[in-house]
C-alpha cells in the first residue's frame, strides 16, 4: 500500500477499498505466516517444516475448527475453498474424503498451497489463483463452498455471493466463518478499549513500540479523529493496521450481504478479545469473535 487512508464510505455508501488494495495486503501478509516464523526461502524441508507448525499453532489455537470440519460430510462432495491462506483446511478437507478445488487473490497463497499438496501427496482437481468476484468454475458445479475468514474481507460481497449461489448445485450449501458484530471483541476491545488507549497514547506523546506505532503513524496521516471512526477502524482493528477492509456480521447483515442465499444455520465460536484476558471463558457460544453460518441457495 502507499501510504495510508481511511477505509471510509463514499456518499453511495460505496467501500472506497479496492479488489487491489485487499489483494497487495494478503500477498504481503500471507494468514498467519508470521505467527509461527515464516518462510526464509523456498526449499521443500523448510516448506513441510513450516506446514507442521502453523498447523500446530492454528489448531491449539482454535481446536473449534477441527470440531466444526468434522460436523460436515465432505465423503465424495466437490467442494470449492474460497481463500487458502497457508492451507491448513485445505489439507483437513481432503483428508475428510472432499473433492477439493481452491482459489486465492493472490499467487503466494497458491503457491503455498500447491507445494503442501505436493509434499503430502494429497490430491485435488484445481487450485488456482482467481477472484471471488469472478469464479471461473461453471454454474452447478459444487456441492459445498467453504470459506474461512475470508468473505468478511470482500467489500463487493453481494457480487462475490452471486456467483457463489451460481457454481453451487441448487442443493448445496455454503459455509462461511465470519467475524461476529454481537461479539466481545467487537463491542468492548474494537469498539471501545483500543480506540481509547489509542487516542491516550497519540494525545500523551508515548510510544509503546510494534503494532501500536504503525497505528500511531496511521492516525497522524489521516487525523485522529477520522482514524479512530468505527467506519474507519473496524478495519484496522480485526487484522491489523494496514488491513484494508473488514465487516462485522450478524444475522442481519448476512441477511443483507447474501439475498442470494437462506441461512440454515448459525453459531459462535472462539473467546478472543485483545487485550482482555478471556481465552477459555465459557462464553463463545454468545459471544464468541467468529459466526460460522451454513447457507443454502435460495430455490
Amino acid at each position: 500500500m502507499d501510504g495510508v487512508r481511511a477505509r471510509e464510505a463514499d456518499g453511495g455508501g460505496t467501500p472506497l477499498t479496492t479488489q487491489g488494495d485487499i489483494q497487495d495486503f494478503w500477498q504481503a501478509h500471507p494468514c498467519g505466516a508470521e505467527l509461527v516464523g515464516d518462510l526464509n526461502d523456498e526449499t521443500r524441508d523448510e516448506y513441510a517444516s513450516f506446514f507442521d507448525r502453523y498447523d500446530e499453532y492454528r489448531y491449539s489455537k482454535e481446536p473449534h475448527i477441527l470440531k466444526n470440519l468434522d460436523r460436515i460430510d465432505w465423503r465424495g462432495k466437490r467442494v470449492l475453498e474460497i481463500g487458502l491462506g497457508q492451507g491448513a483446511d485445505a489439507e483437513q478437507i481432503v483428508r475428510r474424503g472432499g473433492n477439493y478445488s481452491g482459489i486465492d487473490l493472490t499467487d503466494e497463497s497458491v503457491k503455498r498451497v500447491k507445494m503442501r499438496f505436493a509434499l503430502k501427496g494429497l490430491e485435488h482437481d484445481r487450485i488456482e489463483q482467481a477472484s471471488a468476484l469472478e469464479l471461473p468454475f461453471p454454474d452447478n458445479s459444487f456441492d459445498i463452498v467453504y470459506s474461512h475468514g475470508v468473505l468478511h474481507h470482500i467489500p463487493e460481497i453481494k457480487r462475490a455471493q452471486s456467483e457463489i449461489a451460481r457454481v453451487l448445485k441448487p442443493t448445496g450449501q455454503l459455509i462461511a466463518m465470519l467475524y461476529a458484530k454481537w461479539s466481545l471483541n467487537y463491542l468492548l476491545p474494537i469498539s471501545i478499549v483500543r480506540r481509547l488507549g489509542l487516542a491516550g497514547l497519540y494525545l500523551t506523546g508515548v510510544r509503546p513500540g510494534g503494532i501500536y506505532d504503525d497505528h500511531l503513524a496511521n492516525a497522524r496521516e489521516v487525523g485522529l479523529a477520522r482514524y479512530l471512526s468505527m467506519k474507519n477502524f473496524v478495519h484496522v482493528s480485526t487484522d491489523g493496521p494496514f488491513n484494508p477492509y473488514s465487516k462485522v456480521y450478524g444475522r442481519k447483515e448476512v441477511e443483507q450481504d447474501f439475498p442470494d442465499f437462506e441461512i440454515v444455520e448459525t453459531h459462535k465460536e472462539f473467546m478472543h478479545a485483545p487485550p482482555l484476558p478471556v481465552a477459555g471463558l465459557p462464553l463463545a457460544g454468545t459471544l464468541g469473535w467468529h459466526l460460522w453460518v451454513t447457507m443454502r441457495p435460495r430455490a
